[in-house]
């Protein structure tokens, strides 16, 4: 049984790849890793690869992409296929250390359900904000972390490597996936993504915000299942 990665993203669980993980379990060793305590790259790829096989296939959504491309930095040798989804690929913005740094600050004054509005409404689509279900699921998923899990995967962010480098590299095939309603992340930055990306295929999703696994579940099951089946190129 072919092993499939799947990664989470800041602040988020297992609970974000529930529905997919479900569907793919019964052909696939799928495998979903979040990176609390953890506050580099280098740290939570060594944590990828520290059990895994010599081949294997890798997801990773929105941080976890950022952590997926620093996997393929380190042993590009071992990758099947690669998807990345509603993520980024470039070094630290101006202002964005201080931008980020308010909200560890909210987190760490009143708590970390203080930053589940602030910071989990946006990440959805704005008709997904109105799906009490759904926004509960986020807002409960960061009530799982505390405010010190936030500081250091936050600090993993503002220490990161531009990877452009990295996705100009890429041989085997790769998918890269946004929701056209991504405001965090936005489908214009994916399109240059896969411009760096030799031979990628790109996805955008209807209806759906940063959270594309959660907000769009059967969709993204659909594109990873053409992308567990895209062709090996010789």
């Amino acid at each position: 049984m072919k092993t499939l990665y799947l990664l989470c993203g800041l602040l988020c669980d297992s609970v974000v790849w529930e529905a997919q993980a479900r569907a793919l379990r019964s052909r696939y060793d799928v495998r979903v890793v979040s990176f609390e305590g953890l506050d580099s790259f280098a740290a939570m790829a060594e944590k990828v690869l520290a059990d895994a096989p010599q081949r294997f296939a890798l997801a990773g959504h929105s941080m976890g992409g950022r952590v997926a491309m620093e996997v393929y930095r380190r042993a590009p040798e071992r990758f099947e296929r690669l998807m990345l989804l509603d993520t980024g690929y470039e070094g630290v913005a101006a202002g964005e250390a201080e931008k980020r740094g308010v909200m560890v600050d909210l987190a760490k004054r009143e708590g970390i359900d203080a930053i589940a509005g602030p910071w989990g409404l946006p990440m959805l689509s704005p008709a997904h904000r109105e799906d009490k279900a759904l926004v509960k699921a986020v807002f409960d998923m960061v009530g799982r972390m505390s405010p010190e899990i936030y500081a250091r995967q936050t600090n993993a962010l503002l220490t990161r490597p531009d990877a452009t480098s990295v996705l100009e590299s890429i041989t085997c095939p790769t998918m890269i996936v946004c929701g056209m309603e991504d405001g965090w992340s936005p489908p214009a930055r994916h399109e240059q993504m896969a411009k760096h990306v030799p031979h990628c295929e790109l996805r955008l999703i209807d209806d759906c915000g940063h959270m594309a696994m959660m907000e769009q579940p059967e969709a993204i099951l659909k594109v990873m299942e053409e992308w567990l089946e895209m062709p090996v190129r010789s």
